[in-house]
C-alpha cells in the first residue's frame, strides 16, 4: 500500500531540498572558490573583483530567504506533531544561530577580503587571516551538516502518535 503524503510532509522535503542546496554551496565554496580565492591575498581578490569576478552572492542571496521561509512554514504546518517540531526547531535554531555569526564575523572579512587591494595590509597578515577564516569557515560548515540531521530526521517521525503502526503521512 502506498502511503498518502501531506502537505506537511510535502513542506519538510522542500525544506530538505534547500537545506541540501545550501550544503552543496558550502561544499563547493570550501572545497573549489576560498583556497584560490583567499591564497594570495590580495593578489588574488582578482578572483571576485573587476569587470569578470565571480559574485557568489547572488546564490546566497537566493538559498537563505528560501530555505527560511520553508523552515517557517514547515514548522507552522507541523507545529501540532511534537517530535517533527522539535527536531525542525532544533535544525532552524542552529541555522539562525549560524546566520547571526555568520553576519557577525564572516561577511566582515569576506568585505575585507574584497576589498584587500585598496588597504594597506602585508600579504603575511592576509594569508593568517584567510587561513583563520577557512578553517573557522570548515566548522561552521561541519555544524551545518550536522544541523541538517534533526531535518532529517523529522521526515521518519508521524504526524501523530496513531500513525507509529501505520504510516500515512
Amino acid at each position: 500500500m502506498m502511503a498518502k503524503l501531506s502537505f506537511r510532509t510535502y513542506s519538510l522535503f522542500v525544506a530538505i531540498i534547500f537545506w541540501a542546496t545550501l550544503l552543496g554551496g558550502i561544499a563547493y565554496s570550501h572545497i573549489v572558490y576560498f583556497p584560490p580565492y583567499l591564497s594570495d591575498l590580495p593578489n588574488s581578490s582578482v578572483i571576485v573583483n573587476g569587470k569578470y569576478g565571480l559574485s557568489e552572492g547572488y546564490f546566497w542571496m537566493t538559498v537563505h530567504p528560501l530555505l527560511i521561509l520553508s523552515l517557517i512554514i514547515t514548522l507552522a504546518l507541523n507545529w501540532r506533531f511534537e517530535a517533527r517540531r522539535k527536531l525542525i526547531m532544533t535544525s532552524f535554531g542552529i541555522y539562525l544561530v549560524v546566520l547571526i555569526i555568520t553576519q557577525l564575523y564572516f561577511l566582515p572579512e569576506l568585505s575585507a577580503f574584497r576589498q584587500s587591494p585598496e588597504m594597506n595590509v602585508p600579504a603575511a597578515e592576509w594569508l593568517a587571516r584567510g587561513t583563520r577564516w577557512q578553517h573557522l569557515s570548515w566548522m561552521r560548515g561541519a555544524v551545518c551538516y550536522l544541523a541538517f540531521i534533526p531535518l532529517l530526521f523529522a521526515l521518519t517521525k508521524p504526524e501523530n502518535a496513531a500513525q507509529d503502526t501505520e504510516i500515512k503521512i
